[in-house]
């Protein structure tokens, strides 16, 4: 797991999220743009939780390995999509939008974020 820290708030999330979340917004910002990403975390008493956050070119993300008793936060759609984005933003300069995420996918399977 790993703590973000953002904000001056912190929010435990799985390290694969964290890393992909830290991609992302470096290659926002080097497209100068900016997203608003929800990631799943952990609230402080175990339970699953929900974070929102903007992320672009002012963007101060930190991410601190940390040990926890509760299962690893996994989101295997959001971190495909998180590093593909990173990636056409190094190549296009542009996001993607989620409606190009979504087709094709039912509709349970739809990612629960937003850009």
């Amino acid at each position: 797991m790993d703590r973000l820290h953002y904000a001056g708030h912190s929010v435990i999330t799985g390290t694969a999220i964290a890393h992909a979340l830290l991609g992302y917004a470096q290659a926002l910002a080097q497209a100068n743009g900016s997203a608003t990403v929800q990631i799943p975390t952990v609230n402080d008493d175990g339970s699953p939780g929900r974070s929102e956050m903007l992320v672009g070119p002012s963007s101060q993300l930190i991410s601190d390995a940390e040990e926890s008793e509760h299962e690893e936060v996994t989101d295997e759609v959001l971190v495909t999509y998180l590093r593909e984005e990173a990636v056409t933003l190094r190549t296009q300069g542009m996001p993607s939008s989620v409606a190009e995420i979504r087709k094709g996918l039912p509709a349970r399977e739809w990612p629960d974020f937003e850009l």
